[in-house]
Formats: structure tokens, C-alpha cells, sequence
């Protein structure tokens, strides 16, 4: 067994930050991504509070998965309704999943003052969820809300709270720093006390508040605490919870803890959920960012020249970053031959062609592309560098109009394309609910009739970034679509100043990625 485990609720904690929001599309896909990473637990969600966690669960029940185990998340019986006749206890057996995280009071505050129960009712809440779940066969984790704040104000009934779960079955209690505000050497005295009375598995989940999200978990375990719970790139409520592309390879690689099989996905899983996620990337991030081993100052660049670990506390490739000096930059071969190699190509290091799909690559960042979550875009930019691309048509031109009457009482969206396919000549018009969509509907039909596998493809995901605010009206527009087959998803992406171009970009790449699928 791993000496720590990973616990990831970037479905659930984390899209209770502001801003943070996935479709049910993206919570599979990120999903996906965490599983082929390693980690050991995935929380979805919580299954009786809105419909998409909910739907979520459902597709998971369907999926394989490698490394992790899917969890569903939810609290403890209601104060005064037996357990098995409470709807939301219900809802988390329906989740089909293997394990179970339910959320208790610690705190005789709240269980007094918000749930309205008493301290003794509260402990048979506890203990009648857990051991209910435990019945039906459940993998079963307890979180202590608000623990170090209880434990400080009233440490006996703390124990008490813990004491109820243990023995009901729970298979690991997890201390909670919920508003944040705890100190690394309270959270490392207090956990040590709680392992040394319990004498049972042990996790700990805290909140960056004071800044201390990593420094906290870290003293936990330190103290003998088995299981970290965080989200990626530290996502969550108010200004987030620990994050853990900061501490798995602090445990993995400064502490000798291993956590994940390949550390080198780490920064392509932190863009990628960023990327889903719709937020610019935090570039000072530790370890992930791009500025993590980015070297501009002169007596910092002529060191490092010479002795990488000068200025470098960790060799970057380790968690899949690289070693960038402002002055001259250095190559970054390796990654793109793991990504090719990844995608089905084999590529040979210091060959010509892998210096010109790097070359390619650092032209299409420089004006804003991001490959991190739009994989079938950088297959094709590999396929167009080194000549196996064919595109579906040659484009003549295409054009959007949108219309509206003074009275609001009349709107439209209408695409034209002209292209030719095989030599064969197509003009094609159609409306749409919105430019994009209308563009969609107009390519469509033009290539129906040569592509009988164009209705198979459909689009399930629009996202827009806008790349320079600075640039006002201006400013360069990043789209990134996803379409799925019904079996799969693949991601494009398309950069331009005009936002209509931007998505047309996107758009034919991700028909002619399917094209190669479907040929294949």
C-alpha cells in the first residue's frame, strides 16, 4: 500500500470556487485525466444536489477505470429521520460508487446553532450513516468538518465525533481545516494527538486561507496522517483548497512518498484541467508553472548555464516542465517526442522533423495556442509539419451575417461556405442560433455528401478565452471545442483576432482528426 494517498475533489470541492465550472463533458474528461495520472480516489461529486453530478455518475458507472476509484460525496442523516428513510443517504448508494465520503459536524457551534440537534443525536447521525453505508458494501470515508476548530474549542467531544465513526465502520477519518485558519504546528500536535487516541487511518483536508493549504497537510502528515485531500491547481471555496500539483511532488520528490506512477504528467494534467476549467494559468504556480524554472536575471543565467541545480531546486523534467532562460531559450524536445510518442507517432530525438514540430509549436504559443486539453490540434499541427496531412477541401471563402429587427421581434444568424471537394465545387448556406452554430450547419452540409460519417461527429463544448484583455475589442480570442462520437472525445483549438475565424480553426480541426480516426 502507498504510505499516502491521493485524494482529488476537483469535481466537487473545487467547482465551489468562484468561476470554477464543468460541464458534465468536462467532468469526465477531467476525470479520465486523474484516473491515467494515478491517483487513488476521484470525488464526482455530490449526487443528490443538482442534476449534473448526478448525470455524472451515471456515465461513470459505464467507464473503465485503471487507477482510481470514483467517490460520491454527501453528509451524514438529518437530525430525527431514521437513515434508511433519508432520501440524500439514498441518492449516494444509487451513485454506484465504490466509495463514499460523507461530511459530519464536529463542531458542537454548528451542531447546535445550524443543525438544531443535540450533541448526542448528532453522534448517532454519525454513526448510522456510516454504518448503513458499511452494509451496503461501501468503502467508507468520514470527513470531521470544522475538526481543528472544534478540537481547539472542545477536544473531548471532537474525539467523541471520531470516536462514533470508527466504530461504525468508517475506513478512514479525515481532519478538516474548514474555514482555513489553522496553523501548521496545531494541525501537526493536534492530528498526532487524534492518531495516537484512535489508532486508526487517519487523512486530512485543509483550506488555503491563511496560505498554509500545503504547508498544513504536509504537518499532518508529518504527524502520521495516510491520505491527502486536495484539488488540482488548488481550486475552491473562497481562495481554495491544498493543491495538489504542489504537494504530490513534494511528497513524491522531497519527501520519498510516492504518490503517482509518471510525476512528468503533472504540468500537462494542471494546464488541462486549467484549460477545461476556462482559467488563465497561474505561471508563478510551483513546480507546474511556466515560470517555475524561467531564468532572466544575468548572474542567475550565467550560473545556471554552467550547473543547472544552482539556481534550480528539482531538475524540471521531473514533473514535466522545463528549464526556460529569457535570454536564450532552450529546447523543449523531450516533450513533444513523449506527446507524439503518446499519440501514435514514433519520432526519432535530434531528428529534423522533431525540430521543426518544436518550432511550430513555439510559433503557435507565441501567439496563443494551448495544446494541454486540445490533443487532436497538436496531432494534426505534428501530421502538417512533417507532410502526412490531407485536408478535407479547399476553402474558398465562408461568411457570417447576423440580423435583428428594431423591435427585437425578428433575429437571425446565417453562414455561407464555398469550398471544393475532390475537385468538386460546393456552395452551402444555412442559419443557425449563432454564428459558430450557423458555420457548423453550413460545413456540414457541404461535406455530407462525400463524408457519410459527418452526422456521427457532434460538438459538446464551446469555450472562449480572450488571450490580451489589454488589447480591448482587439484583443486575441482562444476557442477550444470538444466533439465526441458518441464513444469518444477529442479536443481542437483555434486562435485568431477575429473570434468567427478562431472558430472555424477549431472547427475544421476537429473534423479532420475525426477523418483520420474514421479512416484508420
Amino acid at each position: 500500500m502507498k504510505p499516502v494517498t491521493i485524494y482529488d475533489t476537483t469535481l466537487r470541492d473545487g467547482t465551489q470556487g468562484t468561476g470554477i465550472s464543468f460541464s458534465i463533458l468536462d467532468k469526465i474528461r477531467v476525470a479520465q485525466k486523474l484516473d491515467s495520472f494515478g491517483v487513488d480516489f476521484i470525488e464526482g461529486g455530490w449526487p443528490g444536489s443538482n442534476p449534473r453530478d448526478a448525470a455524472f455518475f451515471a456515465e461513470a458507472a459505464k467507464l473503465e477505470w485503471k487507477n482510481a476509484r470514483i467517490t460520491a460525496f454527501g453528509s451524514t442523516r438529518r437530525g430525527g429521520i431514521a437513515v434508511e428513510n433519508d432520501a440524500q443517504v439514498k441518492v449516494l448508494l444509487e451513485a454506484q460508487t465504490p466509495v463514499v465520503t460523507i461530511v459530519g459536524k464536529t463542531w458542537l457551534l454548528h451542531v447546535v446553532e445550524v443543525l438544531n440537534v443535540t450533541a448526542e443525536e448528532n453522534i448517532r447521525m454519525i454513526a448510522d450513516t456510516v454504518a448503513f453505508l458499511k452494509k451496503s458494501d461501501r468503502e467508507v470515508f468520514y470527513d470531521a468538518e470544522h475538526f481543528f476548530d472544534s478540537y481547539k474549542d472542545n477536544p473531548e467531544y471532537s474525539l467523541q465525533t471520531l470516536r462514533a465513526a470508527r466504530d461504525a465502520g468508517a475506513d478512514v477519518l479525515v481532519l478538516c481545516d474548514t474555514n482555513g485558519g489553522t496553523l501548521p504546528e496545531e494541525i501537526g500536535r493536534i492530528t498526532g494527538e487524534v492518531i495516537s487516541d484512535l489508532k486508526c487511518p487517519i487523512g486530512i483536508h485543509t483550506h488555503n486561507d491563511c496560505g498554509l493549504g500545503v504547508a498544513n497537510a504536509l504537518a499532518a502528515i508529518r504527524a502520521g496522517a495516510s491520505q491527502v485531500q486536495g484539488t488540482m491547481n488548488g481550486y475552491g471555496e473562497r481562495v481554495g483548497n491544498c493543491n495538489l500539483t504542489t504537494i504530490i511532488p513534494t511528497l513524491q520528490v522531497k519527501m520519498g512518498l510516492p504518490c503517482v506512477p509518471d510525476l512528468t504528467q503533472l504540468r500537462e494534467v494542471s494546464r488541462f484541467v486549467d484549460e477545461l476549467a476556462n482559467v488563465p494559468q497561474d505561471i508563478r504556480a510551483p513546480y507546474v508553472g511556466q515560470a517555475a524554472f524561467t531564468h532572466k536575471g544575468g548572474l542567475h543565467v550565467h550560473a545556471v548555464q554552467k550547473i543547472s541545480h544552482s539556481y534550480e531546486h528539482m531538475s524540471p523534467g521531473l514533473v514535466g516542465n522545463s528549464q526556460t532562460i529569457l535570454v536564450s531559450d532552450m529546447s523543449g524536445q523531450s516533450n513533444i517526442l513523449s506527446k507524439a510518442t503518446e499519440l501514435g507517432f514514433q519520432l526519432q530525438k535530434g531528428a529534423p522533423e522533431v525540430a521543426a514540430i518544436l518550432k511550430k509549436v513555439k510559433e503557435s504559443e507565441s501567439i496563443g495556442y494551448e495544446f494541454e486539453a486540445a490533443d487532436a490540434s497538436f496531432d494534426l499541427l505534428i501530421r502538417r509539419t512533417i507532410g502526412q496531412h490531407k485536408s478535407l477541401f479547399d476553402l474558398k471563402e465562408y461568411h457570417c451575417s447576423y440580423r435583428q429587427s428594431a423591435d427585437h421581434q425578428f433575429t437571425t444568424c446565417e453562414a455561407t461556405v464555398k469550398l471544393q471537394v475532390s475537385g468538386v465545387a460546393e456552395y452551402t448556406v444555412e442559419e443557425g442560433d449563432g454564428p459558430v452554430n450557423a458555420l457548423d450547419a453550413a460545413l456540414r452540409k457541404a461535406l455530407r455528401p462525400f463524408y457519410a460519417w459527418i452526422d456521427s461527429v457532434r460538438l459538446t463544448d464551446y469555450k472562449v478565452r480572450i488571450i490580451d484583455g489589454t488589447r480591448g475589442t482587439a484583443a486575441r480570442t482562444r476557442v477550444l471545442i470538444v466533439s465526441t462520437d458518441g464513444q469518444s472525445s477529442w479536443g481542437t483549438v483555434g486562435v485568431s483576432d477575429n473570434i468567427i475565424e478562431a472558430s472555424w480553426l477549431a472547427l475544421v480541426d476537429s473534423y479532420e482528426f475525426y477523418r483520420l480516426r474514421a479512416e484508420a
